[in-house]
């Protein structure tokens, strides 16, 4: 994996600055484009940049420069975005769930996710994974609900407070009649360590941290939040199956500051979804227990719009709060 990750990285670097934006003119792209990340490198969102900008250099012959704006959740790197230049020349590439959800979470943010950018496409979808400890005593999802539901208040659920695995655990306790603890985490990792040493006994996570530890066993996998059962996990059942409809996950989308020009916004979408296609970065992708995705840019709108519809109702109805 490191070395498909290596290969995928060539021909794009990170820094922290870029030049000031140029005219827009009739050729494009005509210069490099900066893709902002706005978590460290080595993420997802950052590995998925790297890729798409390494296949966009060698058919465009411009180099995509990644750069990664990290803090405050995704909050910082999201900012720059919708202040960038509205010329083409700059985009987001972030979880857009995470986007959605902090549009909801924070009061006091200083844009707005809906009107300051132009969707321009989701790019994949990675599902989480329903996990327990292995001495935990169910293997299914209607064994997990009546084993919470059985001890109110006893389970814990280590997480990032705020980010798309809590919100699949509110949502999920709310549909299943759960009451379980939230314990805060610092993010994923510390989620992991927390159930490894028996400080936590449930939790959602995204499939690509969550697979190595359920190979090694040292974590149990109830159910996936897929749609429908992944090919590569086919014995696997979704947690949809006994919540019809519950699909949470990780979705990585490209973003562009509002106002850029639309065929600009087009030229790009309509690239990235053919890279989607290739056969290597399908199979690359697949490995990882990510679907590509490669939709239009209404189609990505719609998409914020209804999930920022369901995650202010899941939010309302469970009295969840970050700032006062």
């Amino acid at each position: 994996m490191k070395k498909a990750l290596a290969a995928f990285a060539l021909g794009t670097s990170a820094f922290l600055s870029f030049p000031g934006a140029a005219a827009v003119s009739d050729a494009y792209p005509a210069r490099p484009m900066r893709v902002i990340i706005p978590y460290p490198p080595g993420g997802t969102s950052d590995i998925l940049a790297r890729l798409i900008g390494s296949k966009i250099t060698e058919s465009w012959k411009q180099q995509v420069i990644v750069d990664n704006r990290t803090g405050a959740s995704g909050n910082i790197g999201l900012e720059h975005g919708a202040r960038a230049t509205p010329d083409g020349y700059t985009f987001v590439l972030s979880d857009i769930g995470n986007a959605v959800i902090s549009s909801i979470l924070y009061t006091k943010l200083s844009f707005n996710v809906l009107k300051d950018f132009s969707p321009v496409t989701i790019v994949s979808y990675s599902p989480h994974m329903l996990l327990t400890t292995p001495k935990t005593p169910v293997s299914t999802t209607a064994e997990l609900i009546a084993y919470a539901k059985a001890r109110p208040g006893k389970l814990n659920f280590p997480t990032g407070l705020g980010g798309a695995p809590h919100l699949a655990g509110l949502s999920f306790a709310q549909r299943g009649g759960i009451d379980w603890v939230y314990v805060p985490t610092k993010g994923g990792a510390s989620s992991v360590a927390a159930m490894m040493a028996g400080e936590g006994d449930a939790m959602f996570l995204g499939m690509l941290q969550s697979l190595p530890h359920v190979k090694s066993g040292r974590l149990k996998l109830v159910a996936i939040s897929s749609e429908k059962r992944l090919a590569t996990q086919p014995d696997v059942a979704t947690v949809a199956e006994t919540f019809p409809g519950f699909v949470t996950g990780s979705w990585q989308g490209i973003l562009a500051p509002a106002r850029t020009p639309p065929e600009r916004v087009a030229k790009v979408q309509a690239e990235v979804a053919r890279i989607l296609k290739l056969p290597d970065v399908v199979a690359f992708l697949n490995s990882q227990g990510t679907t590509p995705m490669g939709v239009t840019p209404q189609e990505t709108r719609k998409w914020l719009s209804d999930e920022r519809a369901r995650w202010v109702k899941v939010v309302k109805d469970s009295g969840f709060k970050l700032e006062p």
